[in-house]
């Protein structure tokens, strides 16, 4: 462990068997969404746990997707959005006539998944859906909505299964957050 994650108390908002009841529960919705040619982009580099178990998920439910990366960012270092988004990474794989599902792990000012969704339109994607494991509908700066939801968190910094503050905590098979930095 870190000095960081020494010293710091994480309290568990949603835990692992919960987290996982859930991903089997968003792979059924996706399945009856009856997906076409489906593609899997996953927003890096915060969803990297939750999109595993979801695609893991998927492959359960009998869906076979492809699966690609993108990495887009509007915090850098930062809390806060600076409500300009940037593709550092981009998917390699034609999205053109495809059904496209993009994970993301949280939906807060819709600002990045909004740029994400417009850019693989735009590509010709036959449709996009957006699959987040963590919605914020109070935050929102831009008009979107998710298609598919892990669930409604309160206005919290969350940590754990793949978020973190400064690169610690992802690897904590819970979602959870510092009581002392809210």
């Amino acid at each position: 462990m870190s000095e960081t994650e020494t010293k710091r108390h994480i309290e568990v908002l949603f835990d692992a068997p919960q987290i996982a009841e859930r991903n089997r529960e968003l792979a059924a919705e996706i399945v009856a969404a009856r997906p076409e040619k489906l593609l899997v982009i996953a927003v890096l580099k915060g969803s990297f746990v939750f999109a595993a178990d979801l695609i893991r998920a998927l492959h359960d439910a009998g869906l076979a997707p492809e699966v690609e990366f993108i990495t887009l960012s509007s915090y850098r270092k930062s809390r806060t959005s600076s409500g300009q988004v940037t593709v550092l990474r981009d998917v390699e794989t034609e999205v053109k006539g495809r059904d496209v599902l993009l994970i993301d792990d949280i939906l807060e000012s819709g600002r990045t998944l909004a740029f994400a969704k417009d850019l693989l339109a735009a590509r010709g994607a036959r449709r996009v859906m957006v699959c987040v494991l963590l919605e914020k509908p109070e935050k929102r700066a831009v008009q979107i909505k998710a298609d598919f939801v892990g669930f409604e968190c309160p206005d919290y910094f969350v940590v754990g299964y793949g978020m973190d503050v400064s690169h610690a905590f992802r690897q904590l098979p819970f979602i959870g957050y510092i009581p002392d930095e809210e």
